[in-house]
């Protein structure tokens, strides 16, 4: 069992620590471009990829995405009385608490653990977390109209496609299918490398209340994706990886947010760096729970 452990978090640390240690070296790395490519480029290819061939019922994929909103709903009602016992405005804690890092440290834990045929629960975890935060994201951090934000995200298309795909039991024509694949393989490297870049990269001053909201927020938010992805009766793996990736530490993106509404960002960064430290610790447990 260990050996499994370690080969699934070697990966996972090897890419971030690639990326943490080119930036202390000195070196330049484009966070904002590589982001967009990955968001605007390789998660939609992904997406189309990983959902068109999967062998996923349309049945299975809407109940995940239903846990998954709703999970990410109730965890929106948590972070009232935890702002309250933590003193904080609750617009500060709202993302962190919502949003988890289904993305940059999930999808490839998730890839490692439980394979290409789980990697499709992941997938749609991590794409109905990313429809929540670039909407209720906008809207708290005042920056334009939601639906205009949601209109220009690609990963939406990519879902409608992959959707038609899965429905009509339709393949790409192969030149196609080929090519979004070769494409999707940059996104989970990219991923764990600017994760790594932007732990590198924040600014921490407050470890223990870092580590204290994390010790909170992941028995709470793994609770509730097991108790509502068992009543809408998820296939097993499916539940497993919804409780996986809702106990994923805070987003990177939602310290980018906090920036951007003036919203304590260096406490969110507290609560980025102090999260991802932790889970070196607590995902290995679960893993050995859940696999």
């Amino acid at each position: 069992m260990l050996a499994e452990l370690f080969a699934v978090m070697a990966p996972v640390l090897t890419g971030a620590g690639l990326g943490f240690l080119w930036v202390r070296l000195g070196h330049d790395f484009p966070v904002a471009f590589v982001t967009r490519l990955v968001f605007n480029i390789g998660t939609p290819a992904l997406v189309i990829a990983s959902l068109s061939g999967a062998e996923i019922d349309a049945a299975s994929f809407g109940r995940t995405m239903l846990a998954t909103a709703l999970v990410l709903t109730a965890m929106a009602g948590i972070a009232f009385p935890l702002a309250r016992l933590l003193g904080k405005d609750w617009r500060v804690l709202l993302a962190p608490t919502m949003y988890p890092n289904t993305g940059n440290m999930g999808l490839p834990v998730v890839l490692y653990a439980f394979g290409s045929a789980g990697f499709v629960f992941g997938i749609t975890v991590m794409v109905t977390v990313s429809l929540f935060q670039f909407t209720l994201g906008t809207i708290l951090s005042s920056r334009g109209n939601p639906l205009k934000a949601l209109a220009k995200t690609p990963v939406v298309y990519a879902i409608l496609i992959a959707l038609g795909l899965l429905l009509s039991d339709t393949d790409l024509p192969l030149w196609l299918a080929n090519s979004v694949d070769l494409i999707s393989g940059f996104t989970v490297p990219l991923m764990l490398i600017t994760l790594g870049v932007s732990l590198a990269s924040i600014q921490v001053k407050s470890l223990t209340s870092g580590i204290g909201f994390s010790l909170l927020r992941i028995p709470v938010a793994a609770g509730i994706a097991w108790g509502i992805g068992t009543l809408l009766a998820l296939p097993p793996m499916a539940l497993a990886i919804l409780v996986l990736q809702m106990s994923m530490p805070v987003a990177v993106f939602n310290y980018l947010f906090a920036q951007r509404a003036g919203r304590e960002p260096q406490y969110v960064a507290s609560l980025v760096f102090c999260s991802t430290l932790l889970s070196l610790v607590y995902l290995p447990i679960l893993l050995a729970i859940l696999m």
